[in-house]
């Protein structure tokens, strides 16, 4: 038991830091700083660094004021961080879009509902 013991602990911290590496990202795109993260999520911006570096394992709750503050819901969020593993189109297109900056999915749904659109007047 011990040795699962360890590999959970492993997992666990490597997905923490996995966490706070996409919080940075969407930060950044966003042009936020930590600071102003901390403000609209009511953090201390010390604190945001801490989630960003993964030094701090976050409630969902805190995940949650996270995400709004980048202007996200949690679902949103929770698909950038760790997104749905499928073997189909379906999983490819969400595997493409989470890959693109948050701001570029409007403009990608646009696009795919004017090709169906286009396809269903033809």
């Amino acid at each position: 038991m011990v040795h699962k013991a360890k590999s959970d602990q492993k997992e666990a911290e490597a997905f923490v830091k996995k966490v706070g590496e996409k919080i940075r990202v969407l930060r950044v795109e966003q042009g936020l700083s930590q600071e102003k993260l901390g403000e609209l999520a009511e953090l201390n911006s010390n604190y945001i660094g801490q989630i960003e570096r993964g030094e701090k394992s976050i409630s969902v709750f805190t995940l949650k004021k996270i995400a709004e503050g980048l202007s996200l819901s949690l679902e949103q969020l929770f698909r950038i961080v760790d997104p749905a593993d499928r073997e189909d189109a379906l999983g490819e297109m969400i595997e493409l879009m989470v890959k693109r900056p948050v701001h570029e999915h409007a403009k990608a749904l646009a696009v795919l509902k004017a090709a169906l659109d286009w396809k269903e007047t033809t």
